[in-house]
């Protein structure tokens, strides 16, 4: 499959990578064209200007989107993505991803995402909820629980969806816990949604394993990110009796052919550490962890690294 390019930048043009899966999935089922036409845009995609006052007291603007794909099968959903790499066009790659998602396991949703391009993890934590905020107030009139409905997504954790749900009830003047997912259980949340991905991985590595008459104990493991994801699929697999011996987040990685002590690297990103710092191996880059000597790759950061 040969990737599409933006002519412009020479970079990877994500949408039209995802308008071709389609076209080649459409043509290996005999999809009508009309109804590829129809899937091959997106129904709404919003660009709002975000400003924030920082922290210094300057005045910053941020720009954030949010597309809703397709909405047939019901209230359209997906994460709030908070990234540098953040584009309208990977928003709407990321929001038709989300329909064949929805749509392959039988739920009554649609596809959407949204995000802003910024880095988290230079914004203080008042920065951060103004960004939220305001954010919120820009996209307030684009989601709700019978309309669009935002969660988690790369940079984005419950207290942002705590944000983004009290900012949309103070606009509607009443408690609306159903306009995002992934709040805390005190709000409204789901006991072990913030688990749930990681061990969605597990399980559907669990069956790839199976076919090949493998199991997870005794298998070495590197994971790509270690967010939400990666670090509960991390967990979980050395209880399953994996050896993690490679493990990353966007500062960087870390290697241990004897294994990485998993225990002690949660315990590192709990109090803001970043993996770049951790002591328990040999420092190596995301690029070169792709290349590790392992059974298993799981890439759990953001998409297309392979």
């Amino acid at each position: 499959m040969v990737d599409s390019v933006d002519p412009a930048s020479g970079s990877p043009d994500a949408f039209g990578f995802a308008q071709q899966q389609l076209r080649e999935a459409a043509a290996t089922f005999g999809i009508e064209p009309d109804l590829v036409d129809i899937l091959s845009e997106c129904k709404r995609a919003v660009e709002v200007s975000v400003p924030i006052t920082m922290d210094d007291g300057s005045v910053q603007v941020f720009t954030g989107y949010r597309v809703i794909h397709n909405n047939a099968r019901g209230p359209s959903k997906g994460g709030i993505r908070y990234h540098p790499s953040v584009t309208l066009d990977s928003t709407k790659a990321l929001a038709m991803w989300m329909t064949w998602k929805c749509a392959l396991m039988g739920l009554p949703f649609g596809g959407a995402k949204g995000g802003v391009a910024c880095d988290p993890h230079t914004l203080s934590l008042g920065e951060l909820e103004r960004l939220t905020r305001r954010y919120t107030t820009e996209i307030v009139n684009e989601i709700g629980p019978e309309k669009d409905i935002p969660a988690p997504d790369v940079g984005t954790n419950p207290a942002v969806m705590a944000w983004i749900f009290d900012t949309y009830s103070m606009n509607q003047g009443h408690s609306v816990l159903g306009v995002v997912t992934g709040k805390p259980l005190a709000v409204g949340g789901s006991l072990g949604r913030e688990e749930a991905t990681g061990h969605g991985a597990l399980f559907c590595l669990q069956e790839a394993l199976a076919r090949l008459d493998r199991t997870v104990a005794g298998s070495r493991v590197a994971i790509q990110g270690f967010g939400n994801v990666g670090s509960v699929l991390a967990r979980v697999l050395v209880e399953q009796g994996a050896t993690v011996v490679a493990i990353s987040d966007s500062t960087g990685g870390v290697y241990n052919a004897a294994g990485i002590d998993i225990g002690a690297a949660l315990a590192q990103k709990a109090l803001g550490g970043r993996l770049n710092d951790f002591s328990g191996g040999d420092r190596i880059t995301n690029e070169e962890l792709l290349a590790i000597d392992c059974d298993i790759l799981a890439p759990c950061a953001l998409e297309r690294v392979i």
